[in-house]
This record gives C-alpha cells, structure tokens and sequence, in this order.
C-alpha cells in the first residue's frame, strides 16, 4: 500500500488508489498471486455474485488490507468465472480467504469473519498493523494543540479527500473554522456529516459549539451583564447571558457558575433553562473536559442534595 500527502507534515494518509482490489483469473493467477506473493502476502478472496457473506466479508477486509499500510496485498477471485483455481485449493465454501507467501498457500479460513479476527489474521501473516487514518487525526490533534493549525487543516483535509463522510476530520475542520471566527464555514463543513456521521460525538460537539457561537454572537462586551448581575443577584437573564458571554470567551469555569447559581437560585426559571443550558455546554466541551467534570459534580450536588 502506498501513501501520499499534500502537506509539508509528511503525515502517511492512505490514497485512494490503495484501496483498488484487483480481480484475478485463471489466466493470471500465477503472476498475481503466486509470483506477486514472493514479495509480499497476497490474500485471495474467492467469492460470488450470489454469496451474501462474500457481500459482508468483502469491506471488511478491503479495510484491514488498506490499514496493514502496503505489507499485504488483496486480490478477489470470482469463482462463477474462474472455478479452477478454486477446486485445485479444496475450496468448497465461500467466502474462502487464502494466504500465499512465497509462492505458496499458508493460511486461509472460511466465512465472514468479524473485524477483529481478521485483523488478526493478517497479524499473523505480516506483524502487527495499525490504522493510518486514525494516527493522522492524532496527528492532527497533536497539531491543534501546539498551535499549528495549517498542518491540522492540511491533514483533515486530505482525510476527506479520500473519505468525504469521515466525522472526525469533518468536526476537526469545522472546528478550526469556528475557532477562527468563521461561522458559515464552520457550519457548511459540518453540513457535510450526513448519515451515522451526523450522530459522531465529535460532530454533535462541534454542532454544540456552533450553537453557542449564534447565541453569544449578540451579546457584545460582557462587562455591562456583571454589572447587571451585580446590581440584582436575581437578574437572571442577565446571568444567563452572561454565562454566554463568558463561554465565548473560552471561560468555562466562570459561564459554569452563571449557570448553577441561576439553578440553586431558581431551578424553575424559564423552564429549567439554566440546567438545559449547562447540559449543551456539557456536550459542546466534552465529556473529559475540566471544566464540566467539576460543573457536573456540582450539578448533581444540587439535583440531588
């Protein structure tokens, strides 16, 4: 399997041409499979048209291959058209999964194996494997974090290059937009998590984030709002936007205050607003965050007290 990237970071994202399974036939068995596995393991997948298991094997496996990063190679052989190979072997089932390593046949099994067992499977054949696109979304985050947020945008980018639905490198570049202030790319990034990505928790993060960003974008400078609270302790709007205002401004611990203050003072307010509130700040920051672990705890000192 090759890689590419775009990026000065160097960061090994698998490209979308090293995903491509050849189909083998008879004819050209032996250079494919037999003479291509004295360089590295080759995996044959017999298959059919009708076999359903061959349906739910077939992705399964492509992922495995695609994240074993080029130490192994599969190849898909059609058994309705190429039947000979395939009796030579003894396969009588499919899907039937066979391993050649220089030149010959090593290992194999039968079925549509679970993730993990295949994984496994080519462990056994090639050493342990890892999962490229999971070590380039760390690196990205290893980039967030020290500031560089050229390279992070890079990585995420070229992620979706090759997988447009992917949720945590979508809810990464929205949340470098919105970080920069810009709502509306933020929001059409995340417009692209469709489907089982929309659900990501990273993605309902982001989406949380955004919902904050609209709400405070009217506040403007929070120093009039202390006042107000500070004049009338029971001003809770005031405390309530103030809470806002604050976590726009990245002060969690103090727009958590507002907000629990608010519910020990009045926990009927606007329909239990102010807990409702804190809940979305809750999932907009994240469950290990500090700030709403300690928020959480007090939450619950007041819920349950």
């Amino acid at each position: 399997m090759s890689f590419e990237s775009n990026f000065g970071s160097g960061i090994p994202v698998p490209s979308a041409a090293s995903t491509t399974v050849k189909d083998v036939t008879s004819a050209t068995f032996r250079q494919d499979v037999v003479a291509e596995s004295t360089r590295q393991p080759v995996l044959v997948d017999f298959w059919a048209p009708w076999c359903g298991p061959c349906k739910q094997l077939g992705p399964i496996i492509e992922k495995m291959v695609a994240n074993a990063g080029g130490k192994v190679k599969l190849v898909k052989m059609n058994i309705d058209d190429h039947p000979e190979i395939a009796g030579q072997l003894g396969i009588q089932s499919i899907p039937a999964v066979i391993a050649f390593s220089k030149g010959q046949p090593v290992d194999g099994f039968v079925g549509a194996l679970p993730e993990s067992q295949i994984k496994g499977f080519i462990e056994r054949l090639v050493g342990p494997v890892g999962d490229p696109t999971q070590e380039a979304l760390d690196e990205a985050a290893a980039a967030v974090a020290e500031g560089d947020v050229e390279t992070a945008a890079a990585i995420y980018s070229e992620i979706l290059s090759i997988d447009e639905t992917n949720a945590p490198a979508l809810a990464g570049l929205a949340k470098l937009h919105l970080d920069a202030g810009a709502l509306d790319q933020a929001k059409a990034v995340l417009s692209m998590a469709v489907g089982s990505a929309a659900q990501h928790p990273s993605v309902v993060a982001v989406r949380a984030a955004i919902d904050l960003a609209e709400q405070s974008a009217s506040l403007g400078d929070f120093s009039d709002l202390e006042r107000q609270v500070a004049a009338d302790p029971d001003d809770h709007q005031a405390r309530f936007d103030l809470a806002l205002a604050f976590n726009a401004k990245n002060k969690r611990d103090e727009a958590a205050d507002c907000l629990l203050e608010i519910i020990k003072r009045d926990r009927s307010w606007n329909e239990d607003g102010a807990r409702k509130q804190l809940l979305q700040f809750f999932e907009a920051w994240g469950v290990t965050d500090k700030a709403a672990v300690q928020a959480r705890r007090r939450l619950s000192g007041l819920l349950f007290r």
